[in-house]
């Protein structure tokens, strides 16, 4: 009888019959539709698209967080994660709280391994933070990979330190972003002394000081050794991730923080690689007040992150090339007055940052593969302004003019670690890279590092260095114009040099 009703497309006989292709077709085309309907039309799924959003804003790749959550929710969520870096960081601390006391020679550190759900990694207890350095690469033009610095200067361990200028990811690490101080000299500084500034550092009494701090500040606190890196996430015994899990997704990550005895804490967490995805801030700020610290902070993350012991390294750090070259890192001596410091940008009027025309192993990389190189040889060629006008400089919560996104309907989104790095955006690496540096800064401005003296102050160099986009890890996007700087050296408290730019990684 004929009913007048059509006939099935397909049946289960007919479904049968067809190829092993067309039922995998239909197969792949049934997951991706139930798939798709989960993370865009279910609260768990938008929380996982987030999630995923947050770990792409923390590294160079920032844009393509669109993919997940759209270009306008990507920049919001973006705002939303310097805003918290610069509240986080602006309380005062009690120095009184922390009680160094003295430590025979014996004790100096301790490493245990350490894990969670998704990740692994490294422990380092210091018991005297006066043994504790920041130490700068031994020669002009490129960072030195920790190793060698903890090899050439015959310290017991190290971690690395903060954000630097990191065009294309493959920078040669050797353009620092914000201050460095070593030993009780400023080493390096691209902003006014009366500027605020995310510190990561200590007192010539061993106390840890992280927050915002100016460098005329700092001076004052009797700053012995410090960089710039953030976000803080412990302050005077406080926890300063109290919902969430800080925002910034899971990343490889470099932490520091101090009990009220003056024992310091370095964490190290391997990450984006099969054996450790990495850890979120809130993950690493509850370990740290497990260990009854006080007051802890973040340093360079992403592909910076990494715990040397004894002139070996002991974690994985995620680079495909393996170490990176740093222009900073924290070293633990035996004896720290044994390490003299250095001021290898002295004399610059040029800081190149490198990029992946110049980088070694990348080029190496790219000539077994038989291609041209990617970008073109940054300019080496100074470019000197013999004015000795002061430069303006930003204030302290402005940031460097970013990159406009490549991504469909992106904004111009809001640098940082530091995300770089300056993650904190470029990256600092960051770079809160959050890393990475690697990697978000939000102290970011727009012109670079300027190199500088120690001992006298003088006419503060302007230098002017490529644009960045945050990661928290810490690094900048592909330049090819290397930043100029004034001559005179060192950008001294008080002074207005020319601004920089810097996230995790």
């Amino acid at each position: 009888m004929n009913t007048g009703l059509p006939k099935p497309l397909t049946s289960p006989a007919s479904l049968r019959s067809w190829s092993w292709w067309k039922k995998s077709f239909l197969g792949v085309s049934g997951l991706i539709c139930l798939s798709s309907s989960f993370l865009f039309f279910t609260p768990p799924g938008t929380a996982i698209r987030e999630k995923l959003a947050e770990s792409v804003i923390i590294t160079q790749h920032r844009d393509w967080a669109w993919m997940f959550v759209g270009a306008e929710e990507r920049d919001r969520m973006v705002a939303a994660m310097l805003q918290r870096t610069e509240e986080m960081g602006e309380e005062k601390l009690d120095l009184a709280m922390v009680q160094v006391h003295k430590r025979s020679i014996d004790e100096i550190v301790k490493i245990e391994d350490i894990s969670g759900k998704f990740w692994v990694g490294k422990k380092m207890y210091i018991y005297d933070p006066k043994s504790i350095r920041v130490v700068t690469p031994a020669e002009q033009g490129q960072g030195e990979r920790i190793t060698s610095m903890v090899q050439r200067t015959g310290a017991v361990a190290g971690i690395n330190g903060g954000g630097f200028i990191d065009p294309d990811g493959l920078g040669n690490g050797f353009a620092p972003m914000g201050f460095i101080f070593s030993g009780g000299e400023l080493i390096f500084t691209d902003q006014d002394g009366s500027v605020p500034q995310h510190t990561v550092g200590f007192t010539k009494e061993g106390q840890l000081i992280v927050g915002k701090y100016s460098i005329d500040e700092l001076i004052k606190l009797h700053i012995s050794d410090g960089v710039f890196f953030y976000p803080r996430v412990i302050a005077n015994g406080k926890p300063l991730i109290t919902e969430g899990d800080g925002g910034q997704g899971r990343a490889p990550r470099t932490a520091i923080g101090q009990k009220a005895d003056g024992t310091v804490i370095f964490i190290v967490i391997d990450g984006r690689q099969t054996h450790s995805i990495g850890a979120t801030l809130r993950e690493v700020q509850d370990l740290l007040l497990e260990e009854g610290c006080v007051n802890a902070g973040f340093l360079d993350g992403g592909a910076s992150s990494e715990m040397v012991y004894n002139g070996e390294l002991i974690t994985k750090p995620s680079s495909r090339y393996g170490e990176r070259r740093l222009p900073s890192a924290f070293l633990v001596f035996d004896d720290a007055n044994t390490y003299k410091p250095y001021n290898v940008w002295e004399g610059l009027t040029k800081i190149d940052p490198g990029g992946a025309a110049t980088h070694p192993e990348y080029q190496a990389e790219l000539k077994n593969k038989g291609q041209q190189s990617a970008t073109a040889k940054p300019s080496t060629t100074p470019t000197v302004k013999p004015s000795t006008q002061p430069e303006a400089t930003a204030k302290p919560k402005d940031s460097a003019a970013p990159t406009h996104s490549q991504a469909p309907g992106s904004t111009k989104a809001p640098l940082a670690d530091p995300p770089a790095s300056k993650q904190p955006g470029t990256k600092p690496t960051g770079s809160p890279e959050a890393g990475g540096t690697t990697a978000p800064t939000p102290e970011a401005t727009a012109k670079p590092p300027a190199a500088t003296p120690p001992a006298t102050p003088a006419t503060p160099p302007a230098a002017t260095p490529p644009p960045a986009t945050a990661p928290p890890a810490q690094t900048a996007p592909p330049t090819h114009t290397a930043p100029s700087a004034k001559p005179g050296g060192l950008n001294s408290p008080g002074t207005a040099p020319g601004a920089s730019d810097g996230a995790a990684k």
